[in-house]
């Protein structure tokens, strides 16, 4: 038995749980594991061992859903949606809704008939990367602002589309403007995607990068797809207030050529339904392309995506889960439920997770937004000295730590991605006495 194996025999996880669950599900590499793999290859190890992991590899919404969805949707199911196929658009109620949730705060005017739901934000990017890839002859890549969620690069993959991307923390501010042009001068540009706050670094852009991405935008003819997955998450400011500044922050202010990706999952704690929505500039919408209907029938972009493509992949979203968004979107822009203030749980797990990750000396990748401390959110991420991220998370592995690499979300920096959702403050000890023996183990 070699040093390295007698030290595991002694971690939290034994070896040979980690190692077999890994043979078993061919797994070679853990760091270049999608996040379901890594899902499952956890799932394994727990079922076997029958000790559980902080689970940190995989963004689960960690509370309640509100009160006020639930009930509009049992009300709903009590009505028979269940049995009616919902209109392929979106109810009239959510469409409403949704329209003036946008103009509360975000401050952007989106007519009801511009916004769509679907299945997750997931399925809106999937159709909208799609769409984007029928525009112009030629223009067949996707532009990711990185790092990113991985499984968007998988869907352009699915879709035979090209992408190119960059780390965007070394290009923050007006340094950002130089290197979009660097690669959208190539022409090939369909579409620009990136989230905002960012999944995994948390960084947070600024107006004035919004506006450099905007204005590129519309300079080159492509089509940014905002993701705002953690809609107001950046608790550094108070954008609970509806109808008054600050806002969500929106390259909706500096082009006509956006999409607005709207999740339920985690600032409304409703991933189980799947229900997002896609929130389509009017003069996108009805824009016409030449190509989009030389290719799809119909040549506006709304309609080619609802009416073609959004109709290919779904009969329409949940219908009961429709009217439980609606409900929590009229009573957020009535002031009447403040939807931010019970997801600050998560910033408050954050600064507690990374006082014990640094008190055991690792350290924080992504540590600062234009020069300020990076805020506490949702995710964070991390490095140890001398371990590379595939290193770094095989071996917390064995100490009952799970994440995803850096690498998997096109960062050019090497550490994990460390989701704060899954692990409540009553699991703070364990983490802290599981990273003592990591530190013991790997003194530096």
């Amino acid at each position: 038995m070699t040093k390295q194996q007698n030290a595991f025999s002694e971690t939290p996880i034994p070896a040979t749980y980690v190692t077999e669950a890994m043979e078993k599900l061919g797994i070679g590499n853990p760091g270049q594991a999608t996040i379901r793999e890594i899902v499952t290859l956890v799932n394994h190890i727990e079922e076997a061992s029958g000790l559980r992991y902080i689970r940190m590899e995989m963004g689960v919404p960690g509370l309640s859903p509100s009160p006020l969805a639930t009930e509009a949707e049992i009300e709903a199911l009590k009505r028979g949606v269940a049995s009616k196929y919902p209109m392929l658009d979106g109810v009239g109620e959510l469409k409403t809704a949704t329209s003036r949730f946008v103009k509360a705060f975000v401050n952007l005017d989106i007519t009801p008939r511009s916004c769509v739901p679907t299945v997750g934000s997931m399925q809106g990017s999937f159709i909208n990367f799609l769409v984007c890839g029928k525009l112009f002859p030629g223009k067949d890549t996707i532009l990711f602002l990185d790092p990113g969620f991985p499984v968007q690069k998988q869907q352009i993959m699915v879709l035979g589309y090209k992408y190119a991307s960059f780390d965007v923390y070394p290009y923050r501010g007006e340094k950002l403007r130089d290197k979009m042009i660097s690669i959208l001068q190539e022409g090939n540009i369909a579409a620009i995607v990136y989230s905002n706050p960012n999944n995994p670094s948390w960084i947070c852009f600024q107006e004035s990068e919004l506006q450099i991405i905007g204005e590129l935008a519309t300079r080159y003819d492509a089509v940014v797809l905002e993701d705002l997955a953690y809609f107001g998450m950046d608790f550094r400011k108070d954008l609970s207030r509806p109808f008054q500044p600050p806002y969500q922050a929106s390259v909706g202010r500096y082009t006509d050529n956006y999409v607005l990706l709207i999740s339920s999952s985690k600032a409304f704690s409703y991933a189980g339904q799947r229900v997002g929505l896609m929130c389509i500039s009017d003069k996108l919408y009805d824009r016409y392309y030449p190509n989009l209907k030389k290719q799809l029938g119909i040549g506006q972009y709304g309609q080619a995506l609802i009416g073609r493509v959004l109709y290919s992949v779904s009969s329409g979203t949940s219908h009961s889960a429709q009217y439980a968004l609606a409900r929590v979107f009229e009573s957020a822009a009535d002031g009447t439920y403040n939807f931010l203030e019970e997801v600050k749980e998560y910033g408050r797990r954050a600064r507690e997770m990374k006082r014990l990750f640094i008190e055991n000396h690792f350290q924080i990748v992504y540590a600062t937004d234009m020069g300020e401390p990076i805020a506490d959110g949702f995710y964070f991420t991390l490095t140890y000295p001398g371990m590379s991220g595939d290193e770094l998370l095989r071996e917390l592995l064995f100490f009952g730590i799970s994440a995803i690499t850096l690498s998997n979300t096109g960062s050019s920096l090497e550490g994990i991605r460390a989701c704060v959702s899954q692990t409540g403050m009553d699991r703070m000890a364990e983490l802290a006495e599981r990273l003592k023996l990591f530190s013991a183990r790997h003194r530096i």
